[in-house]
């Protein structure tokens, strides 16, 4: 299977999280969709706004981040990424994924803002975007606790969600001291970007 996506893109350092931690043979893509020539393009309908796509070896194309991790997690046992036999921890999981998604989008949408000319930006937009970021990473905060993971004893996407959007604030938002403010979250985020498959997903 071929992983089309960018190295900056915090929802394709999710999927290939998820991929390298079940040690799932794959191809990953440098293939931004702003490029002239992009498969992503012709791969997927969604086009500009949705990478990554995974190309499966018959040519199936899946798309967002969700779609996939959650096929990634039904093609091995080892790990189990999202729990299969438990609705309510299934839930959980899910809910981590999209709260971090949800910081993603934020922090995504404040980063294409502050690009534009300094006339044309909506400093409302920032602003809302910007606050929506702050309530995510204290809820977070509060959610995980002093657990070492966000769901039960070990490793589970929710965590790969987490750590790809702490990654992402830390890559465009670097002024934002997330850590001073979520002792928790920093403890956490050490743990998780020690792992082999957080190195090499980070490593450009």
């Amino acid at each position: 299977m071929k992983l089309l996506g960018s190295n900056t893109s915090p929802y394709v350092r999710k999927v290939r999280l998820a991929l390298l931690e079940k040690n799932i043979p794959h191809e990953y893509v440098v293939d931004p969709p702003t490029e002239p020539g992009s498969l992503v393009l012709q791969v997927n309908p969604l086009g500009r706004s949705r990478i990554p796509a995974l190309i499966l070896d018959d040519g199936f194309c899946i798309f967002d981040s969700p779609v996939i991790t959650e096929y990634v997690d039904t093609l091995n046992d080892a790990p189990i990424l999202i729990p299969r036999d438990d609705p309510a921890a299934k839930l959980r999981v899910k809910r981590w994924e999209a709260l971090a998604d949800g910081i993603m989008d934020s922090a995504i949408v404040v980063r294409n803002e502050v690009l534009r000319p300094a006339e044309k930006q909506q400093a409302s937009t920032i602003a809302m975007h910007d606050t929506a970021v702050s309530k995510a990473l204290q809820y977070a905060s509060e959610l995980l606790g002093q657990k070492r993971w966000c769901e039960g004893d070990a490793l589970t996407l929710a965590d790969l969600a987490l750590v790809s959007a702490l990654l992402y604030l830390d890559l465009r938002f670097a002024e934002r001291d997330w850590r001073s403010a979520h002792p928790n979250l920093k403890a956490f985020f050490e743990r998780a970007s020690s792992r082999r498959s957080v190195i090499t997903a980070t490593t450009i």
